[in-house]
């Protein structure tokens, strides 16, 4: 009985109206830009175009763009690789350059988790990364950020023969509540000053550009509910993220669900919902049993077939903008966690090879966009 409404919902969704353009990413990470894994990132993203990918997730490194705080601390041989970002603070945009310029190449909407506090501005994390001991450099890296990437970015002038597709959406953070991501753990107040540091860089730099609040996973719809218990943060953010992980692609839309009813408490209906990440992964029976959406590559097939649908299915009345699966590509080495099996491929001895879940994905992606 539960799980006759959705599939009555996702057919009807796969034979009307194609979802719009951007509905249907990816998270990358992993192999495809772990330079030691030699795996050539523009035939991936090319083979993502290919397969119905709109839209990729990344990471941009703080800490890899600005490691040095001022022009002194930078190694006379390295002064070459970096220009004087906001505040004069020095910044090498290569591995941005290299993401962003293929991505456009090929028609691929960007968006950038902005994340890794430098060591020269980091209150440090024994459990995973350090968050900015000072929010204001990180304001000022993202007005960098779009002063490279945003509309008038100096990216778009120094590349004229590549397509221009700026960036208008950034995301402050990811799933801040966790402890590896934020070392702090009443981490509602600090994450929300950071966040109102981000807001006003990225509104000032580009008033047209959209806040991407951190994504939230596990209890997502009470976490929401604490940032929203704050005084004045309905307008620090644009657009939710959510990480709802969990068992059945049924619970993935429930999930959803209880964040938007949050939403709805807290007087801010119009605000629209991304799905930062969803997944399942293929390692059950390859790693140590840890959780409920764990299952085999084909049960991962068979769940990414009955999701995209789900989520499309439901993009109008749950206010859903796009979705991300996680991941790509994953390291499915003997040592790997689960999470490393949650890739569309699987990266194993320096071999890649096409899951089940791809070709799952390619055709019902194909059915959406129609």
């Amino acid at each position: 009985m539960a799980l006759a409404a959705p599939t009555a919902a996702s057919s009807k969704q796969l034979a009307g109206a194609p979802v719009p353009y951007g509905f249907v990413g990816v998270n990358l990470d992993g192999p495809p830009i772990t330079p030691q894994d030699n795996v050539a990132l523009a035939q991936q993203l090319g083979m993502m175009r290919s397969s119905g990918v709109q839209s990729v997730r990344v990471q941009f490194s703080w800490a890899g763009a600005q490691p040095y705080a001022s022009w002194s601390d930078v190694p006379p041989a390295q002064q070459g690789g970096f220009v004087s970002g906001a505040g004069n603070v020095p910044t090498d945009f290569s591995a941005t350059d290299q993401i962003v310029a293929l991505a456009a190449a090929r028609g691929l909407r960007v968006l950038p988790t902005v994340i890794y506090a430098p060591g020269w501005d980091a209150i440090t994390n024994p459990k995973g990364l350090a968050r900015p001991r000072d929010d204001g450099p990180y304001g000022e890296f993202l007005t960098t950020l779009i002063g490279r990437y945003g509309p008038n970015g100096s990216f778009w002038t120094d590349n004229p023969a590549i397509p221009a597709h700026p960036i208008r959406e950034w995301q402050v953070w990811n799933e801040p509540e966790i402890a590896g991501f934020w070392p702090t753990s009443q981490w509602a107040p600090s994450y929300v000053a950071l966040l109102r540091v981000a807001d006003a860089a990225i509104k000032t730099a580009d008033p047209g550009a959209k806040v991407v609040l951190g994504g939230l996973t596990d209890y997502s719809w009470l976490e929401l509910a604490v940032i929203y218990a704050l005084p004045d943060t309905k307008g620090l953010f644009d657009i939710v993220d959510v990480h709802p992980y969990t068992g059945t692609p049924v619970g993935v839309v429930s999930i959803i669900r209880f964040v938007r009813r949050e939403i709805q408490r807290a007087h801010d209906s119009n605000k629209p919902i991304i799905v930062g990440e969803t997944s399942f992964t293929s390692s059950l029976g390859r790693t140590r049993h840890l959780y409920a959406w764990e299952t085999t590559p084909r049960g991962q097939a068979k769940r990414v077939s009955t999701l995209l649908p789900l989520l499309a299915a439901a993009r109008r009345s749950l206010r859903i903008a796009g979705f991300y699966w996680y991941t790509w590509m994953g390291d499915e080495s003997v040592a790997s966690s689960s999470w490393n099996f949650c890739g569309l491929l699987a990266y194993r001895n320096g071999q890649i090879i096409d899951k089940p879940a791809l070709t799952a994905f390619q055709r019902t992606a194909a059915a959406l966009e129609r």
